[in-house]
């Protein structure tokens, strides 16, 4: 699409806003209603709208599970990797890689946490995903150091944040412009070569706000990478935030620039172990493993306008993210006369003279000789790109005696990922791998693009002591596949998805403290670009029951859900699979259901000590509901009654915590149950379980006042490690204990 085509897109988007707050205007002058807002600042108005869920402490009346961890929480432990913040979280599924969270797999209510796929990524409400349509397998994810709220929205409200409907969404909120001068220096370092360095300041002056933030973080890692070699990361994130506030008779404006640039270089790689490496030292890496590395660049610029009178407000957000990245990593062996993949020989390196010689060159205990003993490491070169604007809707007003909460929004998006990916052969020499001397060889030379609309309205009436929440959203996706190979100009394909998504949810106040909610809303998983049309999408009603109680000290949400899924979709990607051919699968009517149960409390132990503790606990089952053989590695021959892989039955998380002014200790355990690695039979993983795991973390600070605070934490207190998962090549550890320091100075 050309630039004049797509400046006519986000001018229709830019005038169906003007047209919203024309007709609010007009309702607001002619319906006379007797509503009213908070007289809170447009500030604190436009930064509420930055997020999915309010910081009310009463009782939420929302209409869906939605958790907010907000920035005094996530001071608790000062966690660096998004999975341990989630994990309280309850109805979210992970399944580990990288010990330090470099790239998160997350998936909620039974959702494949592969690559995070099947949710919606968000940083400050806009999609964050390298092309959250055309390859949702989100390959960079924003740094949670910077993040002061993390949000968790499940459930029939799924329909105002999409594409993906079936699982959720996930917000992640930067740091809001500061009211007057404000500012944080953040250091700390830790074992295996942990170091953090944080730092933002902010300030505003009359009507002109101005935010710069920046983090770096490094280690060395903490793998043993045989004959000796770095195995860490470093990371940086730089952002800046320019605000204006223009207040004016009829309404009040908020106009911010957020500029943003990240990047990672990380020498990690997807071989793992064979169990019985593991059992030995599970923090080992194979010679093999060498040359791998990641290193990739992120760039961002997001402009944001809201306005608001007595009963709406509009926010708009214009936004274009830039990606590229280079996995430079082993893929297998040459093969030719002998093919066998890596997760084949790890799995079972005895099992054959081939195996074990397989085994022993990636080790390095023996030299590569013949041709298909050589080994392909793939240079998988992809650039992205994702745009869009987004216009949100807020209004509440009276209509025949009943109060309305209206909500829509229009939402014009585009992206693309261009694939450019290469293959280099080496030889094991001596524990050292060393080129053969052939040419690079091309590998994948493809593009996805994909241009979206997106709309949803929603209204909540409210009838005495009930809730009701109708809504839909309608997707009109136009997608594109081209194969750029040299002679291969006529593969390629063009596709349409029109859909409209439903739901419907209520909530009962029993009283000031307690309320019941029920909600169904229709999920949808759109296929990628290049997959064949014989792929469906995935669709399916979920259903959730529950209540909640909150009585200012203590609070307590109980949620059962059931997703009946029609047509599951899944895809295959070197996380999982070690193949790049990103192929998809159908798997038919599955059945997922479960019980989400939090809780919180705070004992007063003394007039200044205070005791809080809280519990989140998830169980989960699923069953594949029909019959069938499946190509597919994480399925493969399917019986009626399978699990999906990599779904926990029972995860519970209990955080404890003694407070004061000046100090706080927090200890919080985390358990998790075993997982399947895959659901059925004929596959390598076939039988294989993960084993349940119990982790516990701790953290303790004290304050000096004016000369800063000084904190220490452990994660994994009791250096428990397990196997998280087999995926794509062999055993992979969780992360093992470590110890951190570090000192704040707040100004």
């Amino acid at each position: 699409m050309n630039n004049l085509a797509i400046s006519k897109k986000l001018s229709l988007v830019i005038a169906i806003q003007f047209a919203l707050v024309s007709q609010v205007s007009a309702a607001d002058s002619d319906a006379k209603t007797d509503v009213t807002t908070d007289k809170t600042s447009v500030n604190d108005s436009y930064i509420e709208k930055m997020q999915i869920i309010g910081h009310d402490a009463r009782l939420s009346k929302q209409t869906g599970s939605a958790t907010l961890i907000d920035e005094l929480e996530l001071e608790q432990f000062k966690f660096d990797d998004i999975n341990r913040v989630l994990y309280s979280v309850p109805g979210v599924n992970i399944r580990e890689e990288d010990g330090y969270g470099l790239r998160p797999n997350i998936g909620f209510r039974g959702a494949t946490p592969e690559r995070s796929k099947k949710i919606n990524i968000m940083e400050d409400g806009v999609l964050i995903g390298p092309a959250p349509y055309s390859a949702a397998s989100a390959y960079y994810f924003p740094m949670t150091s910077k993040m002061t709220a993390i949000e968790v929205f499940k459930g029939p409200a799924a329909i105002k944040y999409g594409p993906n409907t079936v699982a959720g969404s996930l917000n992640m909120v930067t740091r809001a412009v500061p009211q007057s001068s404000e500012g944080l220096v953040d250091v700390s370092g830790g074992s295996d070569g942990f170091a953090k360095a944080h730092a933002y300041y902010g300030d505003t002056i009359d009507n002109f706000g101005f935010l710069i933030e920046g983090v770096h973080m490094r280690a060395d890692g903490f793998k043993e990478l045989d004959g000796g070699g770095d195995t860490g990361f470093e990371k940086n994130d730089i952002m800046a935030k320019l605000r204006y506030d223009l207040a004016g008779d009829a309404f009040d404006q908020v106009f911010e620039l957020k500029l943003a640039y990240a990047d990672e270089n990380s020498n990690e790689t997807y071989l793992g172990l064979t169990d019985a490496d593991f059992a030995a030292n599970p923090n080992r890496r194979y010679v093999a493993s060498q040359l791998d590395n990641m290193d990739w660049t992120h760039s961002q610029v997001q402009f944001n306008h809201f306005i608001t009178g007595d009963n709406f407000d509009v926010t708009t957000r214009v936004y274009r993210n830039d990606f590229e990245r280079a996995w430079y990593k082993i893929n297998g062996f040459k093969g030719g006369l002998v093919n066998r993949s890596l997760q084949e020989i790890l799995a079972d390196p005895d099992k054959d003279e081939v195996n074990s010689r397989f085994y022993n060159i990636l080790t390095g205990s023996q030299d590569s000789v013949a041709e298909y003993e050589k080994l392909v490491l793939g240079n998988n070169d992809r650039t992205y790109y994702s745009q869009g604007i987004q216009s949100d809707l807020n209004l509440q007003l009276e209509l025949f005696g009943m109060q309305h909460q209206f909500a829509s929004g229009v939402r014009f998006h585009q992206d693309q990922i261009e694939r450019n990916h290469t293959t280099d052969t080496y030889l094991m020499t001596q524990a050292n791998l060393v080129s053969d001397g052939s040419d690079t060889q091309a590998a994948t030379t493809d593009r996805e693009k994909t241009d979206a609309w997106s709309v949803y309205l929603q209204d909540t009436i409210s009838i005495s002591a009930l809730d009701i929440t109708a809504g839909v959203r309608g997707e009109y996706i136009d997608a594109h596949y081209q194969n750029r190979a040299p002679g291969s100009e006529q593969d390629y394909l063009n596709k349409t998805t029109r859909i409209w998504l439903p739901s419907f949810s209520a909530f009962y106040t029993l009283s000031d403290n307690a309320g019941l909610l029920f909600g169904v809303h229709e999920g949808f998983l759109p296929t990628s670009p290049k997959q064949d049309p014989s792929i469906d999408v995935e669709s399916s009603i979920n259903y959730e029951l529950g209540g909640r109680y909150n009585d200012g000290n203590f609070n307590l949400e109980l949620i059962g859900f059931f997703n009946d899924i029609s047509n599951l979709k899944e895809g295959c990607q070197f996380s999982s699979c070690g193949s790049d051919d990103d192929t998809e699968f159908n798997g038919g009517e599955v059945d997922v259901l479960g019980l989400e149960l939090t809780s919180g409390y705070s004992i007063t132990l003394t007039d200044d000590i205070d005791l809080p503790i809280s519990l989140s606990y998830t169980y989960t089952e699923s069953e594949f509901k029909t019959s069938f053989e499946s190509g597919f590695d994480m399925w493969g021959d399917i019986t009626a009654g399978d699990e999906l892989p990599y779904l926990p039955e029972n995860q519970l998380a209990v955080n404890l915590g003694l407070v004061s002014d000046q100090w706080d200790v927090n200890m919080i355990v985390r358990y998790i149950g075993e997982m399947k690695e895959a659901a059925g039979e004929g596959v390598v993983l076939s039988g294989s379980t993960t084993e349940a795991l119990t982790v516990v973390d701790m953290s303790a600070s004290y304050d000096f006042n004016q000369y800063g605070l000084v904190y220490v934490k452990a994660d994994n207190l009791f250096d428990t490690q397990e196997i998280v998962s087999r995926r794509p090549y062999g055993a992979r550890p969780s992360k093992p204990q470590q110890f951190q320091i570090g000192y704040q100075y707040r100004f």
